[in-house]
């Protein structure tokens, strides 16, 4: 029996290795080719680590690749990240924390049917918003913009924290929002010292899940910005789709790495924060 155990132990063991070895592949392939030269590309395989590791790949992508007709790297597109997604990611989680607390905590009449509608947005193509973003965008003079960008995130990711908040904060019994009631406490006072605090598990989740969200995002970063304004999404694509003489695969690695990382780190050292919020909440009404 114990010999039994130890099989299938090591069989699954092994089965989790080959999985994980499959998945890394790609991460692994795009790591050594950004660290190679580009005769050693042409000469070995994608699979041959690198005989001289060079970071000239980084540094081109980072400074002074061609994205368009522009030379100047991904730099200026990755700080253009940094400033839509800190103030994006903060606002639509405070507003979701917000509804969130409304929603489930102090119900009015037609409460159901608003937390119905912001939940159709959850489902809600974006590709649908395009023309009327726009439209909106351009009264309120912020197409073209950072800030725009940063507009049109929040209103779309409202719909989503406001659902995480919502299903967590069901779970929190009312009695407590009572007490503290009769304590005298108010709207803002019970939502401070008391939920707020509480919120921990699922304020990671959102952050994790916001942040994720607003810098892979693609289609927003092409249709409402251009220019200074483009995020690292659409400066990947511009320097992969540049033509030159000589296609620089480590280049492109060490861009789309650069693209990455920090949604990769963000990954690596909170991940586990991820999964404890979603566990938290996974069953909240």
């Amino acid at each position: 029996m114990a010999n039994t155990d130890r099989i299938w132990r090591f069989a699954l063991y092994g089965a989790l290795l080959f999985a994980a070895a499959y998945y890394l592949l790609p991460l692994y392939v795009m790591v050594t080719t950004s660290v190679k030269s580009v005769e050693e590309i042409r000469a070995g395989n994608l699979l041959s680590m690198p005989m001289a590791v060079t970071l000239d790949a980084w540094s081109k992508a980072w400074s002074t690749a061609c994205t368009g007709v522009s030379c100047n790297g991904l730099s200026g597109y990755f700080w253009n990240s940094v400033q839509m997604v800190i103030p994006a990611v903060a606002i639509s989680t405070m507003l979701g924390a917000i509804n969130g607390y409304v929603l489930s905590k102090w119900r009015f009449w037609g409460s159901e049917v608003v937390f119905a509608m912001i939940l159709f947005g959850v489902f809600m193509p974006f590709q649908v918003l395009l023309l009327p973003m726009a439209q909106t965008l351009g009264m309120f003079g912020l197409a073209n913009t950072t800030a725009g960008l940063v507009f049109v995130h929040v209103v779309c990711g409202t719909a989503s924290t406001t659902l995480f908040f919502r299903n967590y904060y069901v779970g929190i019994p009312d009695e407590l929002i009572k007490a503290a009631r009769l304590d005298g406490a108010g709207f803002w006072r019970i939502f401070w010292r008391i939920i707020l605090p509480m919120s921990t598990p699922i304020i990671m989740v959102t952050l994790i899940w916001q942040f994720t969200q607003i810098w892979n995002d693609f289609l927003f970063g092409v249709v409402f910005a251009s220019g200074d304004a483009q995020p690292i999404t659409v400066g990947l694509n511009n320097l992969a789709n540049t033509s030159t003489s000589v296609k620089e695969y480590n280049v492109d690695m060490a861009a789309a790495l650069i693209a990455a990382l920090p949604t990769i780190l963000v990954y690596v050292f909170a991940g586990k924060y991820f999964v404890r919020g979603l566990t938290a909440g996974a069953v909240k009404g």
